[in-house]
């Protein structure tokens, strides 16, 4: 998967198609994200400790990854994700536009 948490999204898809917003989460194993004001929904809760008004709370759920689509920092457009490897063989992210690094993923090898 490509996106990481605390990377800027565009949403292609769904009720919230068009939102610009942050990553708060990852689920890799499902394939799913969760976007920063994105796909809220309302939650019954009952009175607790935990929680002593109780009533009806806003929660964002999350949505699947190919819903969103990752906005390069030095364009500033969204864009596919590509993989690099750097001359120490570390594994880097790129922009398929412009071609600049988004971030590293994987530290080079010994």
């Amino acid at each position: 998967m490509r996106v990481n948490k605390d990377d800027q999204v565009l949403v292609i898809s769904g009720a919230d198609r068009g939102k610009r917003s942050r990553v708060v989460r990852v689920d890799k194993g499902k394939e799913l994200v969760t976007v920063e004001g994105v796909n809220v929904v309302r939650k019954a809760v009952r009175r607790s400790r935990r929680n002593p008004q109780g009533g009806r709370l806003s929660m964002e759920m999350p949505i699947a990854v190919s819903n969103v689509q990752v906005i390069c920092p030095v364009c500033t457009q969204p864009t596919r994700v590509g993989v690099r490897f750097g001359t120490d063989e570390a594994k880097f992210r790129i922009c398929k536009k412009c071609g600049a690094d988004i971030g590293q993923i994987s530290p080079a090898k010994k």
